[in-house]
């Protein structure tokens, strides 16, 4: 029964976790989305990269040349005149992220510009998608470019921050790689290559992408789109954290020619960062609080590429198991460390659920927060409420059971200081005093008897102990159902004849038979017995009937004593458990008989059943299986 009941207690316990983690896990799908973006942001301005030298430089159309040249439109002039003293400091890749896919309303300004072009080496024009297809550079600007990249910066459509980039573009029956990954590969002098090797990631010139193509439709009036790899920035710390990317003003390298030779050996980005074109300008992760220019994000996914420093989303079923670990860890702490350490334990775990995705992230590997905080939350709260509430209950029981245990010994030191004080006087008496044969044989038998009796005392309480260690063997012999309650019933008539009980023998069926040990089922069914008559008023009746039937003998004795409420039948199994009315009796007892009982009955593979009603009686059943009788 202990062990069944631990059983249960496990199953229990293994489900509420199980429940716990399962509303955790789901509870920070969805909702815990902007926590999760939250959390990656904040983990972005948190961590401190290695520092390492920009690779990239930027050319910055800023307010100071927009004013020069009339604004926006004459970019085109600036573009013209600006190029060929970028190409004469002979950069690694030039990137134009301006969209040039109309004339111009001067024919002469399309001319030069299309001749800078054409002087610039590893020059990548830009493009982008709208509703009606591809806004591709011109013809003429697009034969002096070595390749031209899609612009999509990829922001979250919940909250707009730039956190990727969409490498790769799909529609109208073209794909595009983006900016930043044409400069890339036009800087290593390589080809791009789908890598299947790698996981469907990319190879550019044996530097493998690790990133997968995932693309997903982007429904706009006219033809769908496909957004595919979106790989995650390693946008540059602000300084003094990290050198950052070198810019100069297009303008001020016009005046000042000297200023190009910053973009030697660099790749360049050639863009808009005037605040004043806020068409072009998005937040980051790294400076949520200030808009950021198109072509600074291009720079930085190509330091990204450049580097090396990609930041790889987890995978959501190693998501889960980790959340299942984290359940497993919280269950041991709570089930086997004692005390205030199980707390301690579940804090810590929740702790490490906290730092878990920092960890994570400074080894570049993107673990969302939202999951593994909720499920540490939700089985710390479930594992620690049942803990608290199995300790107490735990708690009560055992001091109840103390208290008995207290009650039961005082009772026993009292009883057997009857035997021993007849013993110790008798013994005296015939050391001391010259008795006559009579007299000495009396004094004697006395002594036998209350030996005997101490004896049996002693015996209960060893059988308690051996019993419920599992230590006592059991004879395997048959027994005679009526003739070992006859013997019960004839044992047990001297007490009801003392409070004018009936003990009456009921019906017993024939030939009912078990296998056991006989001396323990005696000592079960006279225990029954004498419960019985000791705890039922005068004049009352006791019944005992032997029944047998599908495969089972069943010994029952009823009483018409003070009965007991389910909660007391639920309760009498206990050790040195006794019921109110009990005690109140009068009676003496030591509430170890019906434990002994029900371990004989169990160890013999048997149940007892109790029906029972307060101030109506008693029943109780043994249910042992029979030995089928053998018949000639």
């Amino acid at each position: 029964m202990a062990g069944q009941a631990a059983w249960k207690s496990t199953a229990a316990y293994a489900g509420l976790l199980a429940g716990a983690l399962v509303v955790g896990f789901a509870g920070a799908m969805w909702p815990g989305a902007p926590l999760d973006r939250g959390a990656y942001d904040f983990m972005f301005r948190l961590y401190r990269p290695a520092p390492w030298t920009p690779q990239s430089a930027i050319l910055a159309i800023d307010e100071q040349t927009l004013s020069a040249y009339g604004g926006i439109r004459g970019v085109r002039t600036a573009l013209a005149k600006g190029l060929p003293i970028l190409a004469a400091a002979a950069p690694k890749v030039v990137v134009v992220d301006v969209i040039l896919a109309d004339h111009g309303a001067d024919p002469k300004v399309d001319a030069d510009l299309a001749k800078a072009f054409c002087a610039t080496p590893n020059l990548v024009l830009s493009a982008d998608m709208t509703a009606g297809g591809w806004d591709m550079p011109l013809a003429e600007f697009q034969r002096c470019a070595a390749s031209v990249g899609q612009v999509h910066a990829a922001p979250d459509e919940n909250d707009s921050v730039a956190r990727a980039i969409s490498l790769e573009k799909r529609g109208f029956r073209k794909r595009l790689w983006a900016l930043a990954l044409e400069a890339f590969r036009l800087s290593r002098g390589a080809g791009i290559q789908e890598d299947t090797a790698a996981g469907s990631g990319l190879d550019v010139g044996g530097a493998i992408i690790p990133i997968p193509y995932e693309g997903g439709m982007l429904l706009r009036p006219g033809l769908p789109e496909r957004t595919g790899r979106l790989m995650r920035v390693r946008f540059l710390p602000p300084p003094p954290a990290m050198e950052p990317i070198p810019r100069v003003s297009l303008k001020a390298m016009i005046d000042n020619q000297a200023l190009a030779r910053a973009f030697t050996g660099k790749v360049v980005f050639v863009g808009v960062t005037a605040v004043t074109e806020l068409h072009d300008r998005l937040t980051t992760p790294i400076r949520p609080d200030i808009q950021t220019s198109g072509i600074e994000i291009h720079a930085n996914a190509f330091e990204t590429l450049a580097q090396g420093l990609y930041l790889i989303d987890v995978r959501d079923d190693l998501v889960f198991l980790f959340c299942l670990a984290i359940a497993i860890a919280m269950g041991v702490a709570f089930r086997y460390l004692p005390g205030w350490w199980a707390y301690t334990g579940g804090l810590a775990i929740l702790l490490a659920a906290f730092l878990a995705p920092y960890l994570f992230f400074t080894h570049r590997v993107v673990f969302p927060f939202a999951a593994p905080v909720s499920v540490a939350w939700f089985t710390f709260v479930a594992a620690a409420a049942y803990y608290h509430l199995v300790v107490r209950r735990n708690w009560h029981i055992e001091r109840a059971s103390r208290t008995r245990y207290q009650q039961a010994m005082q009772f026993v030191t009292h009883e057997m200081r009857t035997p021993l004080s007849a013993i110790q006087g008798s013994s005296e008496l015939i050391t001391r005093y010259p008795l006559t044969e009579e007299k000495r044989k009396q004094v004697a038998q006395l002594i036998n008897s209350e030996s005997k009796r101490l004896a049996r005392m002693v015996e209960v309480f060893l059988n308690v102990e051996r019993l419920s260690a599992g230590q006592m063997e059991l004879k395997r012999e048959t027994v005679e159902v009526d003739a070992m309650v006859r013997l019960c019933v004839e044992r047990a008539q001297p007490l009801a004849e003392r409070k004018h009980i009936r003990l009456t023998l009921g019906e017993m069926g024939e030939d009912l038979r078990l296998t056991g040990d006989r001396e323990l089922m005696e000592y079960a069914c006279y225990n029954l017995l004498t419960n019985a008559v000791k705890y039922s008023p005068r004049e009352t009746e006791v019944t005992v009937t032997g029944t047998g039937g599908d495969g089972y003998v069943r010994i029952a004795v009823q009483d018409q004593g003070i009965g007991m409420d389910q909660k007391e039948v639920k309760q009498i199994f206990q050790k040195f458990y006794r019921t109110r009315k009990a005690e109140e009796s009068g009676e003496a007892g030591t509430g170890i008989g019906l434990s002994i009982v029900q371990q004989i009955v169990e160890r013999h593979g048997g149940r007892i059943d109790v029906t029972s009603q307060p101030g109506a009686g008693s029943c109780f059943t043994l249910v042992m299986p029979a030995v089928v009788a053998e018949r000639s």
